[in-house]
């Protein structure tokens, strides 16, 4: 629900502007649903720089067909799509669900980072993300989108700089302050254990892009691991004790 913020010194502009983003992208999601299927991240389209316009049918027993729209274009402009598709969602639970996490988790790592720094971190998490969910599916039709895997950068990187950070979540109906690496801890297994079972999954379907979640965690990990040891140019962070 949300976290120790008492000791921010100022306020975080660049989470801000990703919440707006998000929101806005989404408004016109909903007025423009060709607009959705186009500029999502298609793993075959990736691997491929082919733009697929035409709908292709499900790979399964029953009868259906995945849903395809004319994008950016053939590579190099496809790839595009790897941006786009980080500032999309496909419902209202999904960004709900995503913006809270930016909210609570944002504000603190761009205090460390700042601005700037920040927003490239957040960027390159969410580009690091989907290659690895293409990575186990490089022929993969079924589109992905969602600010999910840059904000699991944003996950790990809370986790490295500030593990001992009071969070506040709901268990069994009542609110409970807990360490941030308990919390996120138990997400990111969380994540691992369903991405491992959806290895075995026969059939092409939608989900949850556990692959993107993970790749994104990972690199959130390792670029709070650098950033943190930039010595004298580290903000130093006041909510780490």
């Amino acid at each position: 629900l949300s976290d120790d913020d008492r000791q921010l010194s100022r306020p975080a502009l660049v989470t801000w502007l990703l919440l707006a983003l998000n929101v806005a992208f989404f408004l016109y999601q909903l007025s423009s649903p060709d607009f959705t299927y186009g500029w999502s991240t298609v793993p075959q389209e990736i691997t491929s720089g082919v733009d697929l316009a035409n709908d292709v049918p499900l790979d399964t027993a029953a009868p259906g067909q995945i849903p395809q729209r004319p994008g950016p274009g053939p590579a190099p402009f496809v790839y595009l799509t790897l941006l786009t598709a980080m500032f999309m969602h496909g419902g209202l639970a999904h960004i709900g669900g995503n913006l809270l996490y930016l909210w609570i988790f944002g504000d603190n790592v761009e205090h460390r980072f700042g601005h700037s720094t920040f927003l490239g971190f957040y960027l390159i998490s969410g580009l690091v993300a989907p290659f690895a969910q293409i990575a186990l599916d490089p022929d993969g039709l079924v589109p992905s989108l969602g600010a999910s895997g840059a904000i699991s950068g944003v996950l790990g990187a809370y986790l490295v700089l500030f593990p001992r950070n009071r969070v506040n979540a709901v268990f069994f109906f009542q609110v409970v302050s807990v360490p941030a690496f308990l919390v996120l801890g138990l997400w990111i297994v969380f994540q691992f254990v369903s991405g491992w079972g959806s290895l075995f999954a026969t059939e092409q379907t939608g989900g949850v892009a556990y692959g993107a979640h993970i790749g994104g965690f990972v690199a959130g990990v390792v670029g709070a691991f650098l950033l943190k040891g930039r010595g004298a140019r580290e903000h130093r962070s006041v909510l780490s004790h």
